[in-house]
């Protein structure tokens, strides 16, 4: 029995292909171009802001993929700590690698103490710090550091000269809505993140493996 034979194409889909192949060959020029003019290897800080999910779970990607490429890794996290999360409980499981300390007692509508909220930020500021001073750690993470400055639990004088003094190829991750204007300036990468939907609004309530 014969096999069925593909339909040629016509000649306006070979016009067109033909038209995406020579965009898609000026456009790779113009990327290589730009590629072989970032010759620069550095340590950088990426802040990811705004009011959209997928902050912490974009910063925690980033560990994986340090981790990877057998980096090791410091992570601290403001405000989150009331609540072990799957993140947490993975990252673990990789002692030698991943250092991962949570040192908040939860959302600040939850504590209710600013005291209190200030004496944790400022001891989770120390364990960063140690991070921040150590050139064997190639990528910390900051996990919701932007909450801590938004409510003045740190100093970001401080904060901002503590990352600007870390050693030259460590990159810093820093995450959490409301990051200040002076972070954002000293920054490499800013990534905002905004809303368009969320299971939240429509009675959804946060679910393992999805938001915690």
């Amino acid at each position: 029995m014969s096999q069925p034979t593909a339909a040629l194409p016509s000649a306006d889909t070979l016009a067109l292909n033909e038209r995406h192949r020579v965009r898609m060959e000026r456009k790779k020029a113009i990327i290589d171009a730009k590629i072989a003019a970032a010759d620069k290897a550095i340590g950088i800080i990426i802040v990811n802001n705004g009011n959209g999910k997928g902050k912490s779970s974009s910063g925690l990607g980033m560990v994986m993929r340090a981790m990877g490429h057998g980096m090791k890794v410091g992570v601290v996290q403001f405000i989150k700590g009331a609540l072990e999360t799957g993140e947490e409980k993975f990252l673990r499981r990789f002692p030698d690698e991943v250092q991962f300390h949570a040192m908040g007692e939860g959302y600040t509508w939850n504590t209710q103490n600013r005291e209190r909220d200030i004496e944790k930020a400022l001891l989770a500021w120390e364990q960063a710090k140690l991070f921040l001073a150590d050139p064997t750690i190639g990528l910390v993470l900051l996990d919701e550091l932007n909450i801590a400055l938004k409510y003045r639990y740190l100093d970001v004088d401080v904060v901002i000269a503590d990352l600007l003094a870390r050693p030259v190829m460590q990159h810093v991750v820093v995450t959490g809505r409301g990051a200040p204007q002076e972070l954002i300036d000293i920054a490499d990468t800013v990534t905002e993140m905004a809303v368009v939907k969320h299971a939240f609004k429509a009675g959804i309530g946060a679910q393992a493996g999805t938001e915690w």
